[in-house]
């Protein structure tokens, strides 16, 4: 167990003009397009990048956590065992410690080289991130236990880039993990300086592979976090919920058909690989980003095997890159990755997904998922729109 430590945080230089690139990783139909308008330049200098404060009412604490399953083979660098990265956030009695770090440099550089950027952005963009929580911050002392929300980023992106969804949830009372996939992440830095990189970016399909992969990873985290000193006592083991991004959300549908601890899941925005074989009686939402039809028949086909409560819905303007911190960090540098405002993204993401857990972990009704709302009419209800089903 560990803090993260001898991270920086530095400026940048002047931004170039930026053309529109686009990044394809290792087969698996994912991208990252991001663009300024025909002759506009990027903001200059090395300002602060600051996420979305929070919207709950508790302080966030952050505490970084060094796992090792000596019983299962990295499947990417056999023999050696599966290590895992965990950041948990949770709520704090006060704001009280330092700031927690976005990015080290080496991690800032290896995420803009594998995006193909590294010629347009200074490698240590990311470290200008600021965050909001607080490294060993006094976890809130309360009568009862707290839910769990495990999340599982998108393939080459690290678990900091959906630190404004965990530090949202966290604030709103829950336990937060964010689980880094070594080897599919573009970098992951281990407590001794180790820096493991990506390597199913190199090509091929993997994606079954990968999903197989997390499935095992996000079901150890729940047993480290169980036996966990601290937060085995803060946890509620019977309400826990994964929620992934791309396909950190084809991980979360295939933990629960596979673990039956995980009592609900989200999929933001990722393909299913493979479909629901078998029907899945336990609350799910989908989440697409702009057209929902680009995922093919593999959200149609799971789909039909959501048999308890289900939503599947569309936000026209949002793109795939969205849920995770890339609207907020690319606008401050001048670049577009989808029609809708960065801030505007995030606000969606995090009531959804928020309603989401408030009704299927605290049971507390959520009218926002009953269908389509005045207060957000970019999303549209794809199925179903009935409150009972």
């Amino acid at each position: 167990m560990t803090y993260a430590e001898g991270r920086t945080r530095t400026g940048g230089s002047a931004l170039k003009a930026i053309r529109r690139i686009g990044m394809a990783v290792a087969g698996l139909g994912m991208a990252l397009a991001l663009a300024v308008p025909a002759g506009a330049t990027a903001p200059s200098g090395g300002d602060p990048i600051t996420l979305p404060a929070p919207t709950g009412p508790h302080p966030v604490g952050w505490e970084e956590l060094h796992l090792v399953d000596r019983g299962r083979p990295d499947p990417w660098a056999p023999p050696a065992p599966r290590e895992l990265m965990v950041s948990v956030w949770y709520p704090a009695a006060v704001a009280r410690g330092a700031a927690v770090p976005y990015a080290t440099a080496e991690e800032s550089r290896l995420l803009l080289d594998l995006m193909e950027q590294a010629g347009d952005l200074p490698p240590d963009t990311l470290t200008r991130v600021r965050t909001h929580a607080r490294a060993g911050a006094p976890p809130l002392r309360t009568r009862h236990r707290l839910p769990l929300v495990v999340l599982s980023p998108g393939l080459t992106d690290p678990r900091w880039m959906l630190t404004s969804l965990a530090e949202d949830l966290a604030s709103r009372g829950y336990m937060v993990a964010g689980v880094d996939h070594p080897y599919e992440a573009a970098a992951v830095t281990f407590p001794d300086g180790r820096v493991a990189t990506c390597r199913v970016c190199a090509g091929g399909d993997q994606g079954e592979k990968v999903v197989a992969g997390r499935v095992r990873d996000i079901s150890f985290v729940l047993d480290r976090l169980k036996g966990h000193g601290r937060y085995g006592k803060m946890i509620d083991h019977g309400r826990v919920a994964a929620v992934g991004h791309s396909i950190g959300g084809a991980a979360a549908a295939a933990t629960m058909a596979a673990d039956r601890r995980v009592d609900a899941g989200i999929n933001l925005d990722g393909s299913f690989r493979p479909p629901l074989a078998r029907d899945l009686a336990r609350p799910f939402l989908m989440l697409a980003a702009d057209a929902h039809g680009k995922h093919g028949d593999n959200w149609n086909d799971t789909w039909a095997h959501l048999t308890g409560w289900r939503r599947w819905l569309q936000v026209p303007g949002m793109a795939h890159r969205s849920p995770s911190d890339v609207p907020i960090i690319a606008e401050a540098l001048g670049l577009q990755v989808q029609k809708l405002p960065g801030a505007r993204c995030v606000k969606i993401v995090r009531e959804y997904v928020a309603a989401f857990a408030d009704r299927h972990l605290r049971h507390r009704n959520r009218p926002l998922l009953n269908g389509p709302s005045p207060r957000f009419p970019e999303v549209r209800f794809v199925g179903p729109t009935s409150s009972t089903d």
